[in-house]
């Protein structure tokens, strides 16, 4: 993957981060983008499950809320705090990635302003997420239920 292959995020949002390693302890190369909403209080990571030391193969959808942050009457630390939650885990970057494209237009049909925060997170949330069925474990042999 490459960076060309990165499509345009959805409207309201932007690519922040966006690069492709291999780990130590693999020959496989890994991906790992971030995007950050335009209101600046919402971030959505898509990168190895691994990363933050999670058990697990494939990759992780992380949202990351700074509520208010940007909008706030004073410093950035003025006691508000980020809350990160990962939704969603799934095996390959390209359906990982492509589950985030929807959480974040899912999240932009219902976000319309600072009011509308926690339940446009909570709607694109909720859409985004698998079901136990869906979220299953990977077979040893690498195949299993998992997008």
């Amino acid at each position: 993957m490459t960076e060309e292959d990165l499509e345009d995020p959805p409207a309201g949002w932007r690519a922040e981060t966006h690069r492709r390693y291999t780990p130590e302890t693999s020959d496989r190369e890994m991906a790992y983008v971030t995007y950050r909403h335009e209101s600046g209080d919402l971030r959505v990571r898509v990168a190895p499950a691994s990363i933050d030391g999670d058990d697990r193969p494939g990759y992780a959808i992380t949202t990351t809320a700074y509520p208010e942050l940007e909008s706030a009457d004073g410093p950035a630390d003025a006691g508000l705090e980020s809350t990160s939650r990962t939704i969603r885990y799934v095996f390959r970057f390209p359906r990982c990635d492509e589950l985030a494209r929807r959480f974040m237009s899912l999240f932009e049909t219902a976000y319309d302003g600072p009011t509308t925060f926690e339940r446009a997170l909570a709607y694109a949330t909720d859409r985004v997420r698998a079901s136990e069925a869906h979220d299953a474990p990977v077979d040893a042999d690498g195949r299993g239920t998992q997008n």
